[in-house]
């Protein structure tokens, strides 16, 4: 969201900046203009930038510089880009050190990354997803309801269907109500067979922490709206896994006066960034019909983790051995405490 506000406020820019070339030198019939001093802080210009603001020092002004500079600001275009996934995928180590080492002008920076693979992933998953667009929210509360109201809701709705049939009304409305209470018993049914809800209520699991132990009652009474609640805010709080992410990487160099916090950073976000892409690949393949390739993709983490670690941290091959295993029961256990997060904040 960040670039395309950047990308409104370039637009914002480029009309004053307009205004201020009528006054100076004008524009040419190409529709660049040619400027001696920069159009935004008026320091004078040396080469194609401004050495001040950094302003470009040339404002283009026709309607396909326009769509250029969104497409820029939005995607990265102009090979930022295609320079930064080839490596992402298969050297994500040199993509890394060479990002901590201060060499970023060629790459999208790993948060800018990181954001917009997870506004993709979600709007991949709510593509290829199978559901009726006319149930919506009112599903979840369906489910969320007890088998007997639905039961009741269903006789009610087929007796004002019989009615309506009587008297030659309309009941294409009444028949998409039916099927969606017809679909929400078949999975309360379901549900109430499978004895997952016995084994939650058996197991009684408790915490100290208020909203921890509300996430787990709110699981408890009711898995399906828990993952949908799971589906919805995950996306708003997909950032918070860098933070949790962070600290369990330092502990594979603990107190290492080489690497700092910031380094594991980046190695962290741009690690992300690619198991969002890998998730995204199989998003896809299973909606063409290659659910298989899930299976497959399970042996790409471990690889990617350790090419990562081996080239980012310059250690040997043993080194990278035992650090991939250990991060691998790590990212374990920052995806637990992201998803208690998640669940204690929807909880109740």
């Amino acid at each position: 969201m960040s670039e395309i506000s950047e990308s409104l406020a370039e637009a914002g820019q480029g009309a004053l900046a307009g205004t201020a070339a009528e006054r100076h030198a004008g524009s040419h019939g190409d529709g660049h203009t040619h400027e001696s001093h920069c159009l935004n802080c008026g320091t004078a210009l040396i080469g194609s930038h401004c050495h001040a603001c950094g302003q470009a020092a040339h404002v283009h002004r026709t309607l396909g510089a326009f769509f250029h500079d969104l497409l820029h600001g939005v995607f990265h275009f102009e090979g930022k880009i295609w320079r930064t996934l080839p490596l992402l995928v298969w050297r994500p180590g040199r993509l890394t050190r060479e990002y901590v080492d201060g060499k970023r002008a060629s790459y999208v920076s790993p948060i800018a990354l990181f954001l917009f693979f997870v506004f993709l992933m979600f709007a991949v998953f709510h593509a290829t997803e199978s559901h009726d667009e006319s149930a919506g929210g009112d599903r979840v509360i369906q489910i969320n309801s007890s088998l007997e109201s639905v039961e009741e809701d269903l006789d009610r709705l087929k007796s004002e269907r019989a009615e309506a049939v009587a008297k030659g009304a309309p009941t294409a409305k009444l028949d998409a109500d039916i099927k969606d209470k017809e679909e929400a018993l078949e999975t309360l049914h379901d549900f109430e067979n499978s004895g997952v809800k016995e084994t939650l209520g058996a197991t009684g699991a408790r915490s100290d922490i208020p909203q921890v132990d509300k996430a787990l009652k709110t699981f408890r009474e009711n898995p399906d709206l828990a993952v949908y609640k799971l589906q919805t805010y995950a996306y708003k709080f997909s950032w918070a896994l860098i933070p949790i992410s962070v600290p369990f990487l330092w502990l594979l160099f603990p107190f290492s006066r080489r690497f700092h916090l910031y380094d594991h950073t980046v190695f962290v976000t741009y690690s992300l960034s690619f198991m969002t892409l890998l998730i995204i690949a199989a998003m896809l393949a299973g909606a063409f019909g290659a659910g298989w390739v899930w299976m497959a993709l399970i042996f790409v983490p471990p690889i990617h983790m350790f090419r990562q670690l081996r080239e980012t941290y310059r250690v040997s091959r043993f080194g990278a051995l035992w650090r991939t295993w250990t991060l691998l029961w790590f990212a374990g256990a920052a995806l637990l405490i992201f998803f208690i997060l998640i669940m204690a904040q929807t909880g109740g």
